[in-house]
């Protein structure tokens, strides 16, 4: 989430300063052509490929075998290729919020760095990657079968084309003095390490502390990108520790970014940019401040019910969030709303709505955990009404004296119009739900039903719909999931390491262990997961630590989804939160309000998020009273 704002912080810093600079982003503009151009061809094929797949079988009753077995290899490629672009545009997530803070002497350092680590990862699994995808020409894949390599492939590519980016971006981004200062000083702690090589094995289980704790954790807090911190600390360990081949982390890294599942992820974003586009958020919003902008605080809870609705269609926060603003904003601005508030409202629903369907994140716990995505899907929709009811008290508490003296009241038949004319676009949340839970696509399919739904809505009924915006949105889509695909699989890689090593057995017996059963695990897995999502964010928090705690949670007997429940909006309050949340920094970029202002005000909100995240907690029923 933290994108938007890194990527206009990268920027400050990266104007060419020396004639190598000019031609490397002369390199970098060509190289990135190349790669936009099949990365949107990539997501176009994947929505066409999906949508036959639920025809041929839902309609034509004539399943087709290949067609999830095309998607699944088109989406490894187009993975590794949105990273590429990622890359380029300064989007892989990672931690600003210390650097941020720092002079821009080492704020510019310290992005060079953070550059320098990344192009480190990409030289040490090149060779690796592509031993393995050579290897896999000896799997052929059931229904093509044609050799695995086609898709294997896409790792080394990918990678490769990573490698080149990273290089062009260091000569871009600093004088040849500072580059070669940071390359140094990342080559010189690779090496320290390396020396140690023959030390550390004896070290056993203290070596986690040292890769995934310290390394890890510093390496976040430089504000070295997610992924490379997970990728280069799970290298580390494997090279140094251990005798497994390092060609394991590239194969444990294509596990993770292959379920097909996760492509439900590029086509919700899609989705959500569609959503925008065609104007059905608008429509959404207009109808509620219709209905509720002559109620004193009454913009604020269209605020909260406008980002549940749009939740429901987008799963990408940043686009939820980037949808509803605009709109409410500058009216609630004119009603006399502090910035500061406005900001704090919009981060508090962020984390409100992270569970409602059909958020990424919910489908990355299905991923990783294998609990069943319809039952995901029906258990998230009372816990974000919860939150919702909590936050709104808040806004009644501070918005009970505002003057409304100067509000147009909309008549009934004002809103009756803006209803009708939000009906498509409130209809759809509910539609995507049905679909998955009636059976009638899974829930990387139902994407390409919402999409192709959106559309017809766009075309025939709002009138609303820039063909030209189309390219841009299938490059932005794949960049996004690129970023977000590959953190999965460096988590997905690093919470393997974690496993091999015993460590998950012994965190077992010690959650087990609790004094105070159900109720001490829930709290500790509460106090766990604000700090992971304040620090890493939710999706690399959950495939790091879902596949070690969900099973203890089965043994204590908390029922899996309203676990995953609370585990959500435990990781959405840490993502959300100042000072580390990197949720709040996206909500302050998309607002264009400065981070320090909304400090105050959010702290309010963050306390009715807390009651109702206790309330969740404390009463199972919220979550699996539906299922």
């Amino acid at each position: 989430m933290s994108h938007e704002h890194h990527g206009e912080y990268i920027a400050e810093f990266a104007a060419p300063t020396h004639s190598g600079a000019t031609v490397a982003a002369y390199l970098e503009k060509f190289l990135i052509r190349l790669v936009e151009i099949p990365a949107a061809l990539l997501v176009f094929v994947e929505v066409v490929v999906l949508m036959m797949g639920v025809i041929w079988r839902y309609v034509l009753h004539q399943p087709l075998i290949w067609s999830d077995e095309l998607a699944g290899i088109l989406f490894l490629w187009l993975a590794m290729l949105g990273s590429v672009i990622s890359m380029q545009r300064g989007d892989h997530m990672r931690m600003t919020a210390i650097v941020g803070a720092l002079e821009p002497k080492w704020r510019s350092f310290l992005d060079l760095v953070a550059i320098a680590a990344a192009f480190a990862f990409l030289c040490l699994t090149l060779l690796p990657a592509y031993n393995f995808a050579a290897e896999e020409i000896w799997v052929t894949t059931p229904a093509l079968e044609i050799p695995n390599t086609w898709r294997a492939a896409a790792l080394p590519v990918g990678i490769f084309l990573m490698l080149m980016v990273s290089l062009l971006r260091l000569i871009q981004t600093g004088e040849l003095r500072q580059i070669l200062l940071a390359l140094f000083s990342v080559a010189l702690l690779i090496g320290f390490m390396t020396m140690l090589g023959g030390v550390l094995p004896a070290l056993g289980n203290w070596n986690l502390l040292l890769f995934f704790v310290i390394g890890v954790g510093g390496m976040v807090f430089l504000g070295i990108p997610i992924a490379f911190a997970f990728g280069l600390a799970t290298f580390g360990y494997i090279a140094l520790t251990t005798t497994t081949p390092t060609m394991v982390v590239v194969g444990r890294m294509d596990e993770g970014m292959s379920h097909i599942i996760l492509l439900a992820v590029p086509l919700f974003v899609l989705l959500g940019m569609l959503i925008g586009m065609t104007g059905m958020a608008r429509a959404m919003v207009g109808f509620l401040a219709n209905l509720l902008g002559h109620v004193k605080g009454g913009l604020s809870y269209v605020l909260i019910g406008a980002m549940y609705l749009v939740s429901g269609i987008s799963g990408s926060k940043a686009a939820d969030m980037a949808a509803v603003a605009p709109a409410l904003f500058p009216e609630m601005r004119k009603r006399g709303a502090k910035p500061g508030d406005l900001v704090a409202l919009l981060a508090a629903t962020g984390a409100q709505t992270e569970t409602i369907p059909p958020s990424i994140v919910l489908i990355t716990i299905g991923s990783v955990t294998g609990v069943s995505i319809a039952a995901l899907f029906t258990g998230g929709m009372l816990p974000g009404v919860i939150l919702g009811i909590t936050l709104a008290a808040v806004v009644w508490w501070r918005y009970r004296h505002e003057d409304l003296s100067g509000v147009h009241r909309a008549s009934m038949s004002e809103i009756a119009k803006s209803f009708v004319v939000a009906l498509p676009a409130i209809v759809l949340p509910f539609l995507i739900r049905a679909a998955v839970i009636e059976g009638v696509a899974t829930a990387t399919e139902v994407s390409t039903i919402g999409i192709a739904y959106t559309v017809l809505a766009g075309l025939l009924i709002y009138r609303k719909f820039d063909w030209s915006r189309i390219y841009p949105m299938l490059v932005d889509t794949a960049a996004l999931s690129g970023a977000i695909l590959i953190i999965i699989g460096a988590a997905t890689a690093m919470a393997w390491a974690l496993t091999q090593s015993g460590f998950s057995t012994e965190l077992a017996m010690a959650m087990k262990s609790l004094p105070g059963g159900k109720a001490a695990f829930l709290a500790v897995s509460i106090v766990i997961f604000v700090i992971l999502g304040s620090v890493l964010e939710g999706i690399p928090a959950i495939v790091l630590f879902g596949p070690l705690l969900f099973p203890i949670a089965r043994e204590v007997g908390v029922h899996e989804v309203h676990y995953s429940m609370v585990v959500i909006l435990a990781m959405g309050m840490g993502l959300f939160a100042p000072p580390f949340g990197v949720g709040y920094y996206a909500a302050c970029a998309i607002s264009r309000v400065k981070a320090d202002e909304g400090m105050k005000p959010i702290a309010g909100y963050m306390v009715a998020l807390f009651v109702g995240l206790i309330l969740v907690a404390a009463i199972p029923w919220i979550s699996i009273g539906f299922l």
